[in-house]
């Protein structure tokens, strides 16, 4: 289960990959937008606002996310990403810190590159660190004192490099690059609280209240020393981020 509310508690920081990759796409009179997987919409709005004439498709696979991003006004379903198909009018199918939650989706690119129309536009962006401390504290965590939960744990690499994106999408004009962001967050546990917005999710889905106390109280401190909080209150928190633009030939 996705909460709205704690994944919109960093939306700066989570909104600048955004940005900076819709920024790439040069097209200026699309028929149709897609987001796949739209999150709270508070970002899909911005498409609308850039392409007001197109057709705007927004979905994404949580309800709880769908139901944020319909109090926004927008015509939004709940639907699966694997399952997709790009209606025959999509120029422009934008995917935010979306793929790396789908292990097919370099097979699911290539579907939707062969799919799109001539001129098509297809933007991703996906989180690129999972080898750091604040994902490797959790694995050694849960390998070493939480067995129940071994069924949590992905691939440690499930995202490619830029290269890989641009092989994997030779056949379009490609602009692939990654980016590290030198976040500045702010309060207590700053970095334990951007993770349970994301990475602690598939554990929060499984623990019951007095167990997630548990997990985070022990969790905590590691964090700290690996990301420890200035004299100002703040926290450096570096985090990769993998994008790549497609245009279709």
């Amino acid at each position: 289960m996705w909460d709205p509310t704690k994944y919109l508690a960093f939306a700066d920081h989570r909104s600048r990959p955004f940005h900076e990759l819709v920024a790439r796409i040069t097209t200026t009179t699309p028929r149709r937008v897609v987001d796949l997987g739209c999150g709270p919409g508070n970002l899909t709005e911005t498409l609308a606002e850039r392409w007001p004439d197109a057709a705007l498709e927004a979905f994404d696979s949580s309800p709880e996310m769908i139901e944020a991003a319909r109090a926004r006004g927008l015509d939004a379903t709940v639907a699966d990403a694997t399952a997709w198909t790009p209606k025959p009018d999509t120029d422009v199918l934008i995917t935010n810190a979306v793929l790396q939650w789908l292990p097919t989706h370099p097979q699911l690119l290539r579907r939707w590159v062969g799919e799109l129309p001539q001129d098509a536009w297809l933007a991703m962006q996906v989180p690129g660190n999972f080898e750091a401390d604040s994902h490797a504290l959790v694995r050694d965590q849960i390998t070493t004192s939480w067995p129940t939960l071994t069924d949590t744990l992905r691939d440690q690499t499930p995202v490619l490099d830029p290269a890989g994106y641009a092989d994997l999408l030779g056949d379009c004009d490609v602009d692939a690059w990654e980016t590290t962001y030198l976040q500045r967050l702010e309060g207590p546990d700053a970095v334990l609280e951007w993770i349970t917005g994301t990475a602690l999710r598939p554990v929060r889905a499984i623990l019951d209240d007095a167990a997630w106390t548990t997990f985070r109280a022990e969790l905590a401190p590691k964090l700290r020393r690996a990301y420890p909080q200035r004299q100002d209150g703040t926290t450096w928190f570096p985090f990769r981020r993998v994008f790549a633009v497609a245009r279709v030939r």
